[in-house]
């Protein structure tokens, strides 16, 4: 059972600052992310489940003089209500009448009311939207620099993270990090700017073919830079740069990371002079435009999105690689799973931590893994319906072979990053447990198969996924895909699939990453979710109505199967059946000689890949 933390006198103290003569602020808005808008944070920057109690990746937090109030979107609906006290309301993005946050502050509240935010912590465009929004209302939004939050939190902050970088070899990256600059120096031409100034840690980490370990599970490092046709600057701090990473980086100036508000002030006066500007990506802070000056800006898109996105061919092999290596550990895992559950007494006794422990051990002796992709998804019965459940010790279920078992799960490895999610049954499903799997497992197929033209966008794509769940009224409140990093973040854009608006901009090219992760969550009762790591391939088709530009399709490279037992035959097609039984063939050929053949996995393996 989840024990919500007592945030009474953490509220109480926030409040007494906002109500101070020095800030004078009738509301304090308390975002997810840090400075470089990563959606994962160093524990220095989780301020937002500081002041409230709940540790989901995405929220939005909002204090007044007498509410506090919380918005997360469905994933974290159940999450946020156990974790969070009664001082917090749960504000539901995406249920019809719920207001996003900026709403809330620009129409919710009184007329006049002045907003507060720590100018890093929100982008340019969504500062001045919302100053702008405000100030037509007799309000305003106050850049406070001094975080609030931190102030409350005092002396128990956990400290920055200095940990060393350390250089991806290029028989990883498949590219050195000059020819990098190179193809971004190229697109700063074409778009008549002078300059990028890099904030966004995954582009970082990509850019210089370096990696970190600032922020859990996410192989990155903090540090800014800025790129100009004849320049390279690194605000990185001293304690990161080993005599490896410096040799790396020859060339390429290195200044201290609280170096760059003052360097973009100052480059600000030279910019004015010449009428020039510099690119900042639209993940760029308030703070860092103004230091700039918004006349010597044009935000938009980073350039490295884009070819961070377009993966080649050595980490396409990378990822296929570590896919099977993963593929490997998944199948031990599944097999002592099993075996203990039915065999050796775990039944009841193995608990959701003690089982994701062992998991991770079983990836860790795979070849390259550095370790997890992110926390490890262990839940059983009920938990699994929270989306984004994370087990922790004291308050975790036990395993139980009566209940569905949901088990989400990544590593990362040298040459690339795995994402795979399995729904298991150890015991005797229900009918009903069937067909929501059975329907769930059908929109994963019919998105898998699909064949479409070259640009075609992941907004378009979503409703395949979730037709199988639409013809009786159900659904799931996620994305159905994301991209993923090559030993980089987990959850990489700008594609996906999905409801959100701006992958309606982003049509898939050859060499994206994408997630195939429909689901269905009974709130109390189970949770079912089938997802594989695929890549964006061309395909062949009998006509080309595009004229050339061709088409494409996805090629799942996560090898583990799916549980055939859990299958309603009787709602499966033969195509259907046929992709099932091909699938299973394939992991059964790049997986099986991985494994000890006298081992459980082996023979966990074998069985669960025989034809359907």
């Amino acid at each position: 059972m989840v024990t919500p933390v007592n945030t009474s006198d953490r509220l109480k103290h926030l409040r007494e600052l906002m109500a101070s003569a020095k800030y004078n602020i009738g509301a304090y808005v308390v975002p997810s992310e840090d400075a470089h808008q990563s959606e994962y944070v160093a524990a220095c920057d989780e301020r937002r489940p500081f002041i409230s109690g709940f540790d989901g990746s995405a929220g939005c937090a909002v204090v007044t003089a007498d509410q506090a109030s919380m918005f997360t979107d469905g994933r974290y609906f159940l999450q946020a209500r156990q974790q969070m006290d009664d001082n917090w309301t749960l504000m539901k993005w995406g249920i019809a009448g719920v207001p996003s946050w900026q709403e809330y502050v620009t129409d919710h509240l009184p007329a006049g009311t002045r907003v507060g935010i720590d100018p890093t912590l929100i982008t340019a465009e969504q500062g001045a939207k919302l100053r702008e929004a405000l100030q037509a209302k007799s309000g305003d939004l106050v850049a406070i620099s001094d975080n609030l939050v931190d102030a409350v939190w005092g002396s128990a902050r956990p400290v920055r993270p200095e940990d060393p970088a350390f250089v991806l070899d290029v028989k990883y990256a498949g590219e050195t990090h000059s020819d990098k600059i190179a193809r971004v120096r190229e697109q700063l031409e074409r778009d008549n700017v002078r300059g990028l100034v890099v904030t966004a840690l995954d582009e970082l980490a990509w850019l210089f073919n370096l990696r970190g370990s600032d922020i859990d599970f996410n192989p990155v490092f903090f540090a800014y830079a800025v790129v100009t046709s004849d320049t390279v600057t690194l605000y990185m701090n001293e304690a990161k740069l080993t005599d490896t990473v410096r040799k790396h980086l020859d060339g390429i100036l290195v200044q201290p990371y609280e170096n760059i508000f003052g360097e973009l002030s100052a480059m600000s006066v030279g910019l004015a002079e010449s009428e020039g500007r510099l690119l900042v990506g639209k993940t760029a802070s308030w703070a860092l435009v103004e230091a700039l000056g918004e006349s010597n800006v044009k935000v938009d898109s980073s350039p490295i999105v884009l070819l961070k996105a377009l993966k080649n061919a050595t980490e396409l092999a990378g990822m296929r690689k570590c896919h099977e290596r993963d593929g490997a550990a998944m199948a031990n895992y599944f097999g002592w799973l099993e075996h203990e559950l039915l065999h050796n007494g775990g039944n009841l006794k193995l608990s959701e931590c003690d089982v994701a422990d062992k998991l991770e051990e079983l990836r860790r002796e795979q070849d390259l893994c550095v370790g997890l992709s992110f926390s490890t998804i262990s839940s059983v019965g009920a938990n699994g319906a929270i989306i984004h459940y994370s087990p922790q010790r004291g308050s975790e279920s036990l395993l139980d072979t009566s209940k569905m078992y949901l088990c989400d799960s990544g590593g990362q490895y040298l040459d690339g990053t795995t994402d795979v999610t399995r729904t298991y049954h150890f015991g005797e499903p229900t009918r009903w447990e069937r067909e929501c799997f059975t329907r769930v497992l059908k929109g994963h197929i019919a998105l898998d198969m699909a064949v479409f033209p070259n640009g075609t966008s992941g907004f378009v794509l979503d409703p395949l996924a979730r037709l199988p769940l639409w013809e009786i009224g159900l659904d799931f409140r996620h994305g159905t895909g994301h991209g993923v990093g090559s030993f980089l973040n987990v959850h990489e854009g700008p594609q996906g699939v999905g409801v959100r608006k701006h992958y309606a901009d982003v049509g898939f090219r050859p060499g994206m990453t994408i997630t195939n992760e429909p689901g269905y969550y009974q709130d109390g009762d189970f949770g079912i979710r089938i997802e594989n790591t695929c890549v964006v391939v061309k395909t062949d088709t009998k006509f080309d109505y595009t004229n050339g530009n061709g088409y494409l399709t996805f090629e799942p490279v996560t090898m583990v199967p799916i549980q055939k037992k859990l299958i309603l035959e009787e709602l499966f097609t033969d195509r259907e059946r046929q992709w099932l039984n091909a699938y299973h063939q394939t992991v059964w050929d790049r997986v099986s000689g991985r494994l000890d053949k006298s081992g459980l996995g082996y023979e966990w393996l074998k069985r669960e890949t025989a034809p359907m």
